[in-house]
């Protein structure tokens, strides 16, 4: 009887995670371009799409973080020739620049609003376009009312949403399924003259059906690397919260 009870209640959480936008379990090789190491804090091993994101930024140079991180997030999980949407109140950030993220800007739609009262609404309006692969809106103030509204949309589309939260007055609960904080961190050059590959410190603050982490990662080779010394100490860590 045991056996089956607990067979049930695997099923109503695979059922639970795909009514959420989230796919079914998968192993640590299908998660792309090395987020591997995010694959013991995520719902069912497997980065959720058909879902929103919250990403918290303090300052502009956060803002710069993130743009650059979600960039790569974005490519990571999207093919090549899909087509995304970024709102932004202005002009933030610098189109060109996200090829290193792999990233073609000319497969990116831009829109700018000054009203955050009409960035939500594109933003959900975009959400609900099936032809879409990710939406990126960055706006200060995101209401518990108006995320539920677009995870409502990304249920019906399976889009991926990302929001940016820019120095936000407070932190209220939301209906995303995440919520992260990026921080840039000084490159490394190896001695060598110029400048480095891009770092982050990036915080998961939290995860439906996951667990909160943090890592040191850079992009370079067109894929996130857990910097040498976090993957030397994090499975001491694990043993330790364990």
């Amino acid at each position: 009887m045991l056996p089956a009870k607990a067979y049930i209640i695997a099923q109503l959480q695979k059922d639970l995670l795909k009514l959420s936008g989230m796919k079914p379990a998968g192993h640590a090789s299908d998660l792309p371009k090395g987020l591997g190491f995010l694959k013991d804090h995520l719902p069912q091993a497997n980065f959720p799409t058909a879902a929103v994101h919250e990403f918290v930024c303090a300052n502009k140079e956060g803002v710069a973080a993130t743009e650059g991180f979600v960039s790569a997030l974005v490519s990571t999980i999207t093919h090549p020739d899909a087509i995304t949407v970024w709102l932004s109140p202005g002009k933030t950030l610098f189109p060109p620049a996200i090829k290193l993220f792999g990233l073609d800007p000319d497969r990116i739609i831009f829109i700018q609003l000054h009203q955050e009262k009409e960035l939500l609404w594109a933003t959900e309006e975009a959400l609900k376009c099936r032809g879409l692969a990710a939406v990126v809106c960055e706006l200060q103030e995101l209401s518990f009312t108006s995320s539920r509204r677009l995870q409502l949309a990304v249920e019906q589309s399976a889009v991926t949403g990302f929001i940016l939260r820019v120095n936000p007055r407070k932190l209220t609960a939301t209906t995303c399924v995440s919520r992260w904080r990026i921080s840039s961190i000084a490159s490394e050059t190896n001695g060598m003259p110029g400048v480095g590959f891009p770092k982050w410190d990036v915080e998961l603050l939290k995860m439906r059906n996951g667990k909160p982490g943090s890592w040191e990662v850079e992009w370079k080779e067109n894929r996130f690397h857990l910097h040498e010394h976090i993957a030397a100490v994090e499975p001491q860590l694990h043993r330790k919260t364990g």
